[in-house]
């Protein structure tokens, strides 16, 4: 899950309280494995890690944490906290701390990033020497910066958890060792902890993957397919059908114009796009043709320049807006690939602007507008945009990068939404306006993105002719809105936990007959719904009523229209929702204006 900038959710007391927690931890689990190397325990957003390197066992496996063993070092945990020790801060030199972690070859790595530059003890990035720190509690010591409480009674023991243990790689290269993470949360009490907990286990519920299976949604395979490349099933490719339907109706309503690129492309487009230069870790090998050598497309803009190459643009041209649902291929680490929210093939709802400077302005409050309007058309209603603005390493002109930003600032002030700035958090290319959405369960996801780039019209020479006859360079913009089909479709299948809205359910109705009797029945009105444009399905297995309205249930049909002899008679349908209410008996015509206003509002029912 993509979250916003961390100055937004610092919290100092928290901050303090988990990094404490960490160390906490840190000593229990040193007291229970002596020979456990210690890697980095920082606090995160909802909590904090630490990752140990516990060695391998007699057969060469890894050794790993049990949850006997998490038991044992929560309880130990609380022992430490209740014991009150202080946490004592103190600076020393790079000599000193590699005599204190003679034995901890992750520390000692650290204590060189800290004494050359570069990096801290977590492995960020830093300018020059640092100073180097520790801090004791217990006679526990730790390589950290700080802060810390005061004592290790400010941790609430009523108020952490031990959550799990997952694997993860030192630095995250997986050429480098394989460590024991053990997550963590903490909070200020125990009705914040449980609050979280909760919100925990509604998450699992909602998990897209889990979903995913359980309604026949889409499946991956590791084995035959490869990692990260996702398998639409038939249910999940309706309702993938039906998002991209109704947001390139929007787009050709906005004018724009859809094109189609080759998913491979030669390697001197990459060079020239640079992305060769700075791209290539996350780009497959190359594909060798003819003696050339291709590459399967990370990114659809290239493709698209070239397009708006192919002929003389006049300023009576501009502006051009050019949409492909294009699929792309990036190389992602096996292990933080997750779900439909990290692959290696995804399909972007991409677009790029190209327009005359004195165009800009307008065209970013469309495209802006243009995003909001289709994410609340999805049932996204809160919203919190984040402009990104030059980074010290940057190309093109200085005024080029002031009207940029100006019109993404104005844009973000008459949206009308909540908005922040983040200091040189653009890109080298350009500055851009992240939108981040709220799902049910007040989860931040980062969709729409609307970028400058100053790169690409340089390196490829783009031009236009302006009423004055002469050559000018146009502006580009990179927008997606929904991101990628796939990690969209997963956030949308965990902001409504299955039950999508009427538009979008692959089955939004299912007809129940209780007896054999009312069969002929059911398929009648099925075949006037789907005449009226829904989609049906008649359960006419011999399974009995209830189990059938159960099964429904579970593949959350948004209705269940159930027929009995009394149904059958009165010429009605006797409606059910799938939350369990019910509507009761009515005609059939009054059950499809019911779901015709739902379809409309695009209601979650």
């Amino acid at each position: 899950m993509a979250s916003p900038n961390q100055k937004q959710v610092y919290d100092e007391q928290l901050y303090k309280i988990r990094h404490s927690a960490a160390h906490i931890m840190a000593q229990a689990v040193l007291e229970r494995f002596p020979e456990a190397k210690l890697a980095i325990g920082p606090p995160i957003k909802d909590g904090f890690y630490y990752d140990f390197d516990l060695g391998r066992d007699e057969e060469g496996k890894l050794k790993t944490f049990s949850p006997e063993d998490l038991e044992a070092i929560e309880k130990r945990m609380r022992q430490i906290i209740a014991g009150r020790y202080p946490f004592e801060r103190r600076v020393v030199s790079a000599a000193e701390a590699r005599e204190l972690f003679k034995d901890q070859p992750y520390k000692l790595e650290l204590i060189e990033g800290l004494e050359k530059g570069g990096t801290d003890e977590h492995g960020e990035p830093i300018e020059g020497p640092a100073e180097i720190s520790i801090y004791k509690h217990d006679g526990f010591i730790d390589l950290c910066r700080g802060p810390h409480v005061e004592h290790t009674g400010q941790v609430p023991a009523d108020a952490f958890k031990l959550l799990h243990v997952a694997g993860a790689y030192w630095r995250g290269d997986e050429n480098r060792p394989m460590l024991q993470r053990i997550y963590g949360t903490a909070w200020k009490n125990k009705k914040q902890l449980k609050a979280y907990l909760n919100r925990l286990e509604e998450a699992k519920k909602r998990d897209h993957r889990k979903l995913g299976r359980e309604l026949d949604l889409f499946s991956t395979n590791h084995e035959m397919v490869g990692g990260g490349l996702i398998l639409w099933h038939p249910k999940g490719g309706l309702i993938r059908y039906l998002m991209e339907e109704h947001a390139k109706k929007m787009h050709l309503e906005g004018g724009y114009e859809f094109v189609y690129t080759p998913h491979i492309g030669r390697s001197v487009l990459w060079e020239t796009s640079g992305h060769l230069d700075f791209y290539k870790e996350n780009m497959y090998a190359p594909i060798e043709i003819d003696g050339q050598e291709y590459y399967l497309k990370p990114m659809n803009c290239p493709f698209h320049v070239q397009i708006y190459k192919s002929r003389v643009r006049s300023y009576r041209d501009l502006p051009i807006r050019m949409a492909e649902w294009g699929t792309v291929y990036r190389y992602e680490r096996s292990g933080v690939l997750h779900g439909l929210t990290r692959v290696r093939g995804f399909t972007q709802d991409d677009a790029h602007l190209f327009c005359a400077p004195e165009q800009m302005p307008q065209e970013i409050d469309r495209v802006l507008n243009f995003s909001i309007r289709l994410l609340q058309d999805f049932g996204f209603q809160d919203f919190q945009l984040y402009l990104s603005t030059r980074p010290e390493k940057r190309v093109g002109e200085e005024a080029k990068w002031d009207a940029a930003e100006d019109a993404l600032l104005e844009a973000l002030k008459r949206s009308g939404h909540p908005y922040d700035i983040h200091e040189g958090d653009g890109a080298f290319y350009g500055p851009k306006i992240d939108i981040y959405v709220t799902d049910a369960l007040e989860r931040p996801w980062q969709l729409s993105t609307i970028q400058f780039d100053f790169n690409l019209p340089e390196r490829f020479d783009l031009t236009y002719i302006g009423s004055d006859g002469q050559a000018h360079r146009p502006y580009m913009i990179h927008r997606a809105l929904m991101g990628s089909m796939e990690r969209f479709f997963g956030v949308l299948i965990e902001h409504y936990g299955g039950n999508f809205p009427v538009w979008l359910a692959p089955v939004q109705v299912k007809i129940i007959p209780i007896t054999d009797a009312q069969k002929d029945y059911a398929f009648a009105v099925a075949e006037q719904l789907r005449n009226a444009g829904l989609r049906v399905e008649v359960d006419d297995s011999d399974s009995r009523m209830n189990a059938k309205i159960r099964n429904a249930q579970l593949e959350k049909i948004p209705y269940m229209l159930v027929l009995g002899a009394k149904e059958l008679d009165a010429n009605q349908v006797n409606v059910r929702l799938r939350n369990g209410q019910r509507l009761g008996a009515m005609a059939v015509e009054d059950f499809l204006a019911l779901v015709q206003e739902a379809l409309e509002k695009k209601i979650a029912i």
